[in-house]
C-alpha cells in the first residue's frame, strides 16, 4: 500500500477575459466564446489591468500558504487570456517563492516537443525546481485554432511525450526517428533541475486512451470536467491499469478539482457566488458542438461513450440553461462556511482517493474583492481545518465527521 498523503491545495485561475459586451446574452449573434469569437471585441489596455490583477491574485496565493499555483493554456477563446503557458510560468516564477508552478499546460501537440522540453526546463532551473506539468491532449477547438490534425492526435501525443522524456532524462546528444518527429541530435540545453524529472501529470476528460497512457509512463493523471461518478470510475481504472504497468500510485496521482466559496454564512456564500459558477459555464465555456469535437479527434469507442453518458459535455459548454441544484448535484461545487466547505472537501478527498485539490476560486466574471476575500478566507479558515487529514495508508486524523457524499454535493 502506498503511503498516507497530507491534503494539498492548488491555486487555479484561468484568466478569462470578461469585459464583453453587453448583448453577449444573444447567443444568435455569439454561439461560441471559443475559435470564431471576434478578436475585436479584444482591448489591449483592459487586458493589461488583467494581467495585473490576475498575476497579484496568484501572487496572494502564495504568500497565503497555498501549495502550488496552475495556469492553463487555450487559444482564441474570452475564457482564458493565458495562449501561452510558459510566458505566465515566467511571470509567476519572479513574484513567487514557495509554491510549486504547475504549467497544466501547453497542449501538447502545438509545439514541437523538444522546444517544450527547453521551456520547461528553463522554468524549472529558474524557479529552483519548483514546476509541475500536466500534458493535455487539448480540447476539441484548439483544433480548430492552429494547424494541427485531431485524426492523429492521440498518436502524435505519444511520440511527443517520448521525446520529452528522453530530452530530459538521457545523457545527449540523442537521437529519435519516428512518425511524426525526427531529431538526429536531441540534446536540449539546459536540463530539468528536478531528477529524474519534474512531476508529471496527464489530464483530460476520461477518454481511455489518454488514461492507458498516463498508466504506462507512470504519470498522474487529472479529469477534469465530468460529474464524480464518472471521475470515480476513470481513477479506478487509472489504478488498475497503473497496477497491470509495474507503476504505484498514490493519492497525489489524482487530483481533484473543486469549486468552492467561502463566506459568513452558507446564503451568503451562495449569492455572492454562484452568478460567477453561471458566467463560467453559460458565457466562457459556451461553444458550439462541432468545436469540441473536431472530425477524428475521438475514437469511435469514445464519441458512442460520451454520446449516451448522463451528463453530455455540450451542457457543461454552454449548452443550455445552467441550473445550480442540478450542477451542483453531480460536480464538486460547495459555497459556503468555512466548516461546510471543509467538511465538503474532507469527504470529496476520501471518496476519490486523492490528497491534491484544485481550487477553483476565481470563476467567471467575479471581481477581484470576491476573489481576495474568498482566496483568504480559504486559507484563513478552510485549510487550517485539513491540514491533519490524510488520504492512503492511515485513518482520518480530522475532527469533523463525515456525512454522506449526496450530503456534501453543494449548497442548497
Amino acid at each position: 500500500m502506498a503511503p498516507s498523503s497530507a491534503l494539498k491545495f492548488y491555486f487555479m485561475h484561468f484568466m478569462p477575459y470578461p469585459d464583453l459586451p453587453g448583448d453577449y446574452g444573444n447567443r444568435d449573434k455569439y454561439p461560441s466564446s471559443w475559435v470564431d469569437l471576434p478578436n475585436r471585441l479584444y482591448d489591449p489596455a483592459k487586458g493589461q489591468a488583467l494581467y495585473r490583477r490576475y498575476l497579484d491574485e496568484m501572487v496572494l496565493a502564495d504568500k497565503l500558504g497555498y501549495d502550488g499555483l496552475i495556469i492553463n493554456e487555450h487559444h482564441n477563446t474570452a475564457y482564458s487570456m493565458m495562449a501561452s503557458c510558459s510566458l505566465i510560468g515566467a511571470a509567476l516564477i519572479e513574484r513567487t517563492q514557495r509554491a510549486k508552478i504547475c504549467l497544466w499546460g501547453v497542449p501538447i501537440n502545438l509545439e514541437y516537443p523538444n522546444r517544450l522540453a527547453e521551456e520547461y526546463a528553463i522554468l524549472d532551473v529558474m524557479s529552483g525546481g519548483r514546476v509541475e506539468v500536466a500534458f493535455p491532449l487539448g480540447t476539441g477547438m484548439e483544433y480548430w485554432a492552429n494547424a494541427t490534425n485531431p485524426a492523429t492526435a492521440r498518436e502524435q501525443m505519444r511520440e511527443a511525450l517520448e521525446i520529452i522524456l528522453q530530452s530530459w532524462q538521457a545523457d545527449g546528444p540523442t537521437a529519435y526517428y519516428g512518425k511524426y518527429y525526427t531529431y538526429r541530435y536531441l540534446n536540449p540545453w539546459p536540463r530539468p533541475l528536478q531528477k529524474p524529472r519534474p512531476r508529471c501529470y496527464l489530464v483530460g476528460s476520461g477518454s481511455p486512451e489518454i488514461v492507458d497512457l498516463a498508466a504506462e509512463l507512470g504519470f498522474g493523471y487529472s479529469v477534469v470536467f465530468v460529474p464524480i461518478s464518472q471521475q470515480l470510475k476513470t481513477f479506478e481504472r487509472y489504478r488498475e491499469r497503473s497496477a497491470e504497468c509495474g507503476h504505484e500510485t498514490s493519492p497525489d496521482d489524482t487530483p481533484i478539482g473543486v469549486m468552492a466559496y467561502v463566506a459568513e454564512s452558507d446564503e451568503q456564500a451562495r449569492r455572492e457566488f454562484e452568478p460567477h459558477v453561471r458566467s463560467f459555464f453559460e458565457t466562457f465555456l459556451r461553444t458550439r458542438a462541432h468545436y469540441l469535437s473536431p472530425p477524428g479527434y475521438l475514437s469511435i469507442e469514445e464519441f458512442r461513450r460520451r454520446a449516451g453518458s448522463a451528463v453530455d459535455l455540450a451542457k457543461l459548454h454552454g449548452g443550455g440553461s445552467f441550473d445550480w441544484d442540478a450542477f451542483t448535484g453531480h460536480s464538486r461545487v460547495i459555497a459556503g462556511t468555512p466548516e461546510r466547505v471543509a467538511e465538503a472537501i474532507a469527504g470529496w478527498t476520501r471518496q476519490a482517493g486523492s490528497s491534491t485539490i484544485t481550487c477553483h476560486l476565481h470563476l467567471g466574471d467575479m471581481p477581484h474583492w470576491k476573489v481576495v476575500k474568498n482566496l483568504t478566507l480559504f486559507a484563513e479558515e478552510v485549510m487550517p481545518r485539513l491540514r491533519d487529514v490524510r488520504i492512503g495508508g492511515a485513518a482520518r486524523t480530522a475532527a469533523a465527521p463525515l456525512h454522506s457524499a449526496a450530503a456534501l454535493q453543494g449548497a442548497k
